[in-house]
C-alpha cells in the first residue's frame, strides 16, 4: 500500500508498505479521504513535541472497514466510518470521568502511532464511528475537525443571548463559528483576524461581525460598538490573547482556550476574580464523534464550506506550503526584523514586553 511518511523533520516521502493486518479489537479501514491539519504540518517541520519518527501522519480520515480482528463482529465489514484519533486506556482517572482526551496513557493516531495518510489503517474498533448515508464521504472527513468545536462549546455551554468573540478565523475558528450559530443559535458572533481572506471565510461560515485588528486595537473597535463579549474563544492560540480576552470580556463571561504554547501569559488574579470570569481549556475531543455526526445528519453545520481543495495522495508533496523562516521573537532576530515596520497595535503590544511572531511561507 502507499503511505505518506515523515521520515524525519523536513523529509516527506510516499512509501510502499505492507497492508496491515488488524489485531484483536481492531478494524482495518480502507481510507477514501483524509484531511490536512495544522498539526500535520507541525510534525513535518519538527515542531510537535509528541511525534515520533518515522511517522505516517493524518488524524482526520474516513473510509470503509474491509477487515476485522478477533473480538470484532464480521458484520462491521463494509461500514462507512470516520475515525476518532484519541486512543485511551479506559481505566485512569481522566478516562473514568469521561475525559479520555487527557488519558494518562494517551496516544493520538497520526502523532504517537501511524495515521490515515495511507491506503489502509488499523484502528481500535471502538474508535471507528459509523457514518449515516445522509452524510457524504467528503463531509465525513470533516467530523474530527468539528469535534474540536464540539469539545470546547460543550464546556462553555453557549446560549442564544451570548455575544461571542472568536479570535482567529483558521479551521478551528471556522468550525467554532458554525457550531455557535448553527447548533447553539448564539445571538452575535464576532470574529477577529488579520487576514482578509480568512475574515471573508468567517462571514461565509456565519460570523455576524468581522474585525481586522492590524491597525486598530480590538479594544477600541469593540468600545466604539459598545460590545462586551460574554463568551470568548481563542482559536488563534497565541499566549498574549488570554490577557486581552480577560480585559475585554463582560463580567460573568466564559473564556475558552485551545492553545498549546509553552510561553507565559501575563495576567492577574484580580482581573479574573473581579469579574468572576470562568476559563476553560480544551484538548482534542472527549468522545464527541457521535455528537458531531448527529449535527451533520441534522444539517446544523456545513462541513463542505471548509473544504477548499481535494487532491490524490500522489500530489501530497506538491500540495502544501513551505515554511521558509519563522521566529517567535521578531525584534531579537536581526535578519527577519530588517525593514520591518510595526503597526500601531504591534508597537503597543511590543512596548509591554510581548514578543512579536513572524513567519515567511511560500507555495512549493
Amino acid at each position: 500500500m502507499r503511505s505518506v511518511v515523515v521520515k524525519e523533520p523536513g523529509q516527506l516521502n510516499i512509501e510502499s508498505r505492507p497492508v496491515p493486518v488488524p489485531g484483536a479489537h481492531e478494524v482495518r479501514v480502507k481510507i477514501a479521504f483524509a484531511g490536512i491539519c495544522g498539526s500535520d504540518v507541525h510534525i513535518y517541520h519538527g515542531h510537535n513535541p509528541f511525534a515520533k519518527y518515522p511517522r505516517v501522519i493524518g488524524h482526520e480520515f474516513y473510509g470503509i472497514i474491509d477487515a476485522v480482528g478477533e473480538q470484532v463482529s464480521p458484520a462491521r465489514i463494509g461500514e462507512r466510518v470516520a475515525v476518532d484519533p484519541v486512543v485511551s486506556c479506559g481505566h485512569c482517572y481522566p478516562c473514568s470521568v469521561g475525559r479520555p482526551n487527557v488519558c494518562t496513557q494517551l496516544q493520538v493516531i497520526g502523532v504517537h502511532r501511524d495515521g490515515g495518510f495511507s491506503d489502509y489503517a488499523c484502528v481500535p474498533a471502538k474508535n471507528a464511528w459509523r457514518i449515516p448515508e445522509a452524510i457524504s464521504d467528503r463531509q465525513a472527513t470533516m467530523v474530527e475537525p468539528f469535534t474540536i468545536a464540539a469539545n470546547i462549546t460543550a464546556q462553555l455551554q453557549p446560549t442564544a443571548q451570548d455575544i461571542a468573540l472568536v479570535y482567529g478565523a483558521g479551521p478551528m475558528g471556522l468550525t467554532i463559528i458554525q457550531a455557535l450559530k448553527g447548533v447553539y443559535g448564539v445571538k452575535q458572533v464576532i470574529v477577529v483576524d488579520r487576514i482578509a481572506e480568512r475574515l471573508q471565510m468567517a462571514r461565509e461560515n456565519g460570523a455576524d461581525l468581522t474585525l481586522d485588528n492590524t491597525d486598530q486595537p480590538l479594544a477600541e473597535q469593540l468600545a466604539q460598538r459598545q460590545l462586551a463579549p460574554t463568551l470568548v474563544i481563542d482559536a488563534a492560540c497565541h499566549p498574549a490573547i488570554l490577557q486581552e480576552a480577560i480585559l475585554l470580556a463582560s463580567p460573568a463571561a466564559r473564556i475558552g482556550i485551545l492553545g498549546f504554547s509553552g510561553e507565559a501569559s501575563t495576567l492577574t488574579q484580580q482581573s479574573i476574580t473581579s469579574k468572576e470570569i470562568s476559563i476553560f481549556s480544551s484538548r482534542l475531543n472527549s468522545g464527541r464523534f457521535p455528537l458531531v455526526i448527529d449535527w451533520m445528519e441534522k444539517g446544523l453545520i456545513r462541513p463542505e464550506a471548509l473544504i477548499t481543495h481535494c487532491m490524490p495522495l500522489e500530489q501530497v508533496k506538491e500540495a502544501g506550503w513551505y515554511l521558509e523562516k519563522y521566529t517567535y521573537d521578531l525584534h531579537h532576530q536581526e535578519e527577519m526584523n530588517a525593514g520591518n515596520i510595526m503597526t500601531e497595535y504591534e508597537e503597543k503590544f511590543s512596548l509591554k514586553g510581548n514578543p512579536i511572531n513572524k513567519l515567511i511561507a511560500q507555495r512549493k
